[in-house]
């Protein structure tokens, strides 16, 4: 799958849809963003059941898209270490207002705790994620000085 030269339209939801818009790729940020899951093996074994294929080319989509990135693993640099981009990050408050909908209307696995602080708070919950994103950003950032 390739990231189209052009869009379908220039609608908002259609050109995020044309970015993301697969259950697949939503999962795989989800797991990064919630769950810390960052290798490849990582998302494989996250219990949804994605196809190897479809996983190679979810990450290589998302990464041409700008919403991950990946790097080499530092302890083994055969394997990929895969990261949210600011891009991806930014999908925080998306993915909240979807877990609140979806708890809301539905039966979910989704810790009942976690749930309640993010329906007290779910700007302050986003927020909160992408402030601990720009925080391990400066400290890598400075690691990377050193």
């Amino acid at each position: 799958m390739t990231v189209k030269e052009s869009p379908r339209s220039l609608c908002p939801i259609s050109l995020a849809l044309e970015l993301f818009g697969d259950a697949w790729s939503l999962l795989i940020i989800r797991d990064l963003m919630f769950k810390g899951i960052e290798s490849y093996n990582g998302f494989l074994a996250a219990g949804e059941g994605i196809a190897t294929n479809i996983l190679a080319t979810r990450l290589s989509r998302l990464e041409t898209c700008g919403l991950i990135e990946g790097r080499p693993d530092p302890d083994d640099r055969r394997r990929t270490i895969y990261r949210l981009t600011e891009k991806g990050v930014d999908l925080a408050p998306v993915l909240v207002s979807l877990v609140l909908w979806s708890a809301k209307h539905t039966a979910t696995d989704a810790p009942a705790e976690l749930v309640a602080v993010m329906q007290a708070d779910p700007s302050g919950f986003a927020g909160r994620i992408i402030a601990d994103w720009n925080a391990a950003r400066a400290k890598d950032t400075m690691a990377t000085r050193s």
